[in-house]
């Protein structure tokens, strides 16, 4: 039960100052080590992600890195089944090589007419997944992700006679605040069952993101190549 209030504790924490990553990682490695039991597994996860906006056309997609931690709970007292949870405290969004458009700005739009535009898109995602557990390491899972917008802004570049040009145009007024889609994926756990896990998921966003679209609906997706690494995972068997 202890362990439980303190889970409870840091996610309260976690979600009440979500602008302040650096702070909630600290959290994470501080209280670790107490919130993990033969019930309950934390940890901190990252990797790749490649993302991509349907709808929206010309558009490639866009390469970055998510950060977060997660927790696994134990269902019913079986440890094949958990429920997957956390929070992508670090989750960009986003497309590359959109055309430029007018910035409202004659002089400008004139230095960066032979450039390309990078939209991206920043949330606090939050997946709540129902994870199996295989024999030998490997595991599945699916469910759903829900996404609180954070930043959108559109990065132009171009080539300048005196180096890059770049301008960046503050979009976030123009998309919904919540996403929400499908999440899914499979992985393998190293060390027997004991050590890093690494995963492969993918996101499916069902939501319109764009407000008032005229046009064809706009959806987030993701491809995430994580790497999740528990804490306190030793100590735990240590005292078992």
């Amino acid at each position: 039960m202890k362990c439980l209030r303190t889970t409870v504790f840091i996610c309260f924490i976690s979600l009440a100052c979500l602008p302040k990553a650096n702070g909630q990682i600290l959290i994470s490695l501080i209280f670790g080590d107490k919130l993990n039991s033969e019930k309950i597994e934390f940890g901190l996860e990252g990797g790749l992600v490649n993302s991509r906006i349907s709808g929206l056309e010309p558009s490639e997609g866009k390469l970055g890195f998510n950060l977060g931690f997660y927790f696994d709970f134990m269902l019913k007292g079986d440890d094949r089944w958990w429920l997957a949870t956390g929070v992508i405290v670090k989750s960009p969004m986003g497309a590359d090589g959109l055309d430029v458009y007018p910035t409202g700005d004659t002089d400008l739009d004139g230095l960066l007419q032979n450039g390309e535009v990078t939209r991206k898109i920043r949330y606090f995602n939050v997946p709540a997944m129902i994870k199996y557990r295989f024999p030998k390491g490997f595991f599945a899972m699916g469910g759903l992700q829900l996404g609180l917008l954070s930043k959108a802004f559109d990065e132009f570049s171009a080539d300048g006679a005196d180096g890059d040009l770049l301008y960046t145009n503050n979009i976030k007024e123009h998309y919904k605040t919540i996403d929400a889609g499908f999440s899914g994926g499979v992985g393998y756990r190293l060390r027997g069952g004991n050590g890093m896990n690494l995963e492969l998921k993918y996101y499916r966003g069902f939501v319109d993101i764009l407000k008032g679209n005229p046009g064809d609906p706009q959806y987030n997706s993701a491809l995430y190549v994580n790497v999740g690494i528990p804490i306190g995972v030793g100590k735990k068997n240590e005292a078992n």
